[in-house]
Order: C-alpha cells, then structure tokens, then sequence
C-alpha cells in the first residue's frame, strides 16, 4: 500500500474511533487528569510526526468525551514514542489509548484481560532509575523493556504505576484506532456496571 493511501486510510480510521468514543458517556468515567489520546502510526513510522492523533486530547463535556481537535499528524509526542518503541518487539502494534488507572479499574481490566485472553502487563515507575527518569528521552524505551522482559512480547493492556510527579495510566494497545477504542468502551461499560453493584 502507498504511503499516501495508508496515511489516508489512518486518518479515516482515526476520525471513526474517536467518533464512536465520543458516544459513549460511560468512558467518561475512565477520564485521567492528564486527558485521553488516541494515536495510530504510519508503517514503519520513525518519529512521532508520523504518528496521528487527537490535536489537544480528548476531554469530558457535558458528560461525554470530546476532542479537543481534529487528528493530526504529530499530534502526541508521549504515546507516539511508546507505540513506535513497542514496535520494535510486536510489529503488528499501530495504535494505542491511554485511560485513568485506579484499584478499582485495575480489578475490571484484569477480568475483561483474562475473559478476552489479552496479555495484561504493569510497570512499577517508581522502581524507574534516576537516571533514566531524569534524561530526556531514555523514560520509554526502560518502560517498554519493563513490559517486554516477562515473555518477550508487548502486553495488549498495562498500567503504568504512580511515580514521582507520574498520574498513573492504562495503555491499550492494537493493530488499528477503532480496535484499541473499541477495548476502551467495553471496560468502561463494565466498570461502569461494577461501580452499580
């Protein structure tokens, strides 16, 4: 496929995902402080301006996530490192969400990871060395290498702990923008369910 047709094709990916997100009002709920994105990256994307995302986050109004911007290209620095990082041990990985991470969403995550037999996977940021965590730049490649080191392929989903100055987060991971979109919806219903019980 050309590299216009595949940048094209990202795009239009890209635009439903959020589309469909924005719909539902339980994702709401898995809202970090730090807001959403969702990126998707071209074949064989090197730098994070080959990576599209949602301009500005995606937030909550009236209820229901919204994006702040169109998706553009470079639109993400930080989620656009971690998928081109991840790559270099699953190749079939293009796109990834960020959400809230608590004890409580943990419980439902690790229950939809096992139902749904996706790899699930956790770092501990504050076991991240100084000087790693310090110089720009070397944070990502320690945590993806975190991840990696039980079985040697990227989780599908994994939270990332608190550490100094660090909300900490849920990543999902995927092949496309509507698949990793799709796994954020499905857990924030069921979360949504468990917090009515």
């Amino acid at each position: 496929m050309r590299r216009k047709d595949a940048a094209e094709r990202i795009m239009g990916n890209l635009c439903l995902a959020v589309e469909r997100l924005q719909r539902c009002r339980e994702f709401s709920l898995l809202m970090p402080e730090v807001r959403v994105n969702v990126v998707y990256a071209l074949p064989g994307a090197k730098d994070p301006a080959e990576v599209a995302a949602i301009d500005g986050r995606i937030t909550v109004v009236n209820g229901y996530p919204l994006a702040s911007g169109l998706p553009r290209w470079g639109g993400s620095d930080h989620m656009a490192r971690l998928i081109i990082e991840a790559r270099k041990y699953s190749p079939d990985i293009n796109a990834g969400i960020n959400f809230k991470c608590d004890e409580s969403i943990i419980k439902v995550v690790k229950k939809y990871a096992r139902e749904k037999r996706l790899l699930f996977g956790w770092i501990d940021r504050a076991a991240e060395p100084d000087q790693v965590s310090k110089a720009d730049g070397r944070s990502m490649p320690w945590k993806i290498k975190q991840l990696v080191s039980g079985g040697g392929r990227m989780p599908d989903i994994f939270y990332e702990g608190d550490g100094w100055g660090k909300e900490p987060l849920f990543v999902g991971l995927g092949s496309d923008a509507t698949g990793v979109v799709r796994m954020a919806i499905e857990i924030a219903r069921r979360y949504t369910r468990s917090r009515k019980r």
